[in-house]
């Protein structure tokens, strides 16, 4: 069923994750998602050594933390990750937690920290996440490759990030991989529902910031250039709908994309696994960055 023939019940429902759960309720997936991210945060603090708090602006939440590797080699990937939480919730100081097989493999991992709803609203979050990615590169010059991972609303932003016009910028980075996990590529949908109360998106900024329809603008190199659109088996409708409606338009629009519909997984333990190295996305992500 298309969002514009549900009832508003059922679009919240759908648009509401932590109800399709299968492993526990609403409330305790969330609580043990914040936890499974905390703690996988403290694990990759205590094994890399680490840059926190470093400005990509003039803003209070413009900054980032750095996860670096004990390697004495210049030619290492680095992969950014932009957190979820819906646009209103969580922040950096969760994001670590990806780093704990990365490092090991001498990967560099940057959590980009923005400003959430109330505080921002969505043009100033999309251009933090474009700003973010400009200072990495100026910053790390030396880097053998420059890849996005972005869960839920985070992979929303990735997304975003890829549609960038970057002659409006100083440089154009060279991206070489974009894994999106469990994102949402239209926000039309949740103007209309409880979602957008903090956010005030118009119909006008929704439509401006849904990858979706961005995709015919897409400026990337193709050669070497590869996307993971991963959603998961318990995701929603709706969200397995988006996630599948975008492979296929970046797919039609000649680039090399691979869609990844994730077994036994939620929205939330999708992202949660990727602190093992064991797991099928972090093999996948480490594949891609000639590190597996």
């Amino acid at each position: 069923m298309h969002w514009t023939e549900m009832d508003r019940d059922e679009l919240e429902r759908q648009l509401s994750p932590s109800r399709w759960s299968h492993r526990m309720s609403a409330d305790d997936v969330v609580k043990a998602h914040v936890n499974a991210l905390k703690e996988g945060t403290e694990r990759a603090r205590a094994l890399a050594q680490t840059l926190l708090n470093v400005p990509y602006g003039e803003g209070d939440g413009e900054k980032l933390d750095v996860y670096i590797p004990r390697t004495d080699s210049l030619d290492v990937p680095l992969v950014i990750y932009i957190h979820g939480g819906y646009w209103q919730f969580l922040s950096k100081e969760e994001s670590g937690f990806m780093a704990v097989p990365l490092v090991d493999k001498g990967v560099v991992v940057v959590a980009v920290g923005y400003d959430i709803a109330p505080k921002g609203n969505m043009d100033l979050m999309v251009s933090q996440v474009r700003r973010s990615v400009v200072s990495v590169v100026q910053q790390y010059s030396h880097i053998s490759g420059l890849y996005l991972c972005g869960h839920s609303a985070g992979a929303h932003l990735a997304a975003m990030v890829l549609s960038t016009d970057w002659s409006q910028y100083s440089i154009a980075p060279q991206i070489k991989g974009a894994f999106l996990v469990s994102g949402l590529y239209d926000l039309l949908p949740i103007q209309s529902t409880y979602i957008n109360e903090p956010l005030k998106m118009t119909e006008e900024v929704a439509i401006r910031n849904s990858p979706r329809t961005l995709v015919p603008q897409l400026k990337l190199s193709s050669s070497g250039f590869h996307v993971v659109v991963a959603v998961a088996e318990n995701d929603s409708q709706e969200f397995r709908k988006q996630s599948q409606e975008y492979y296929k338009a970046l797919e039609a629009s000649g680039l090399n994309v691979t869609m990844e519909d994730v077994p036994n997984t939620d929205h939330f333990n999708i992202i949660e696994q990727l602190v093992d190295g064991d797991y099928h996305l972090t093999k996948l992500l480490l594949k891609m960055m000639g590190r597996s």
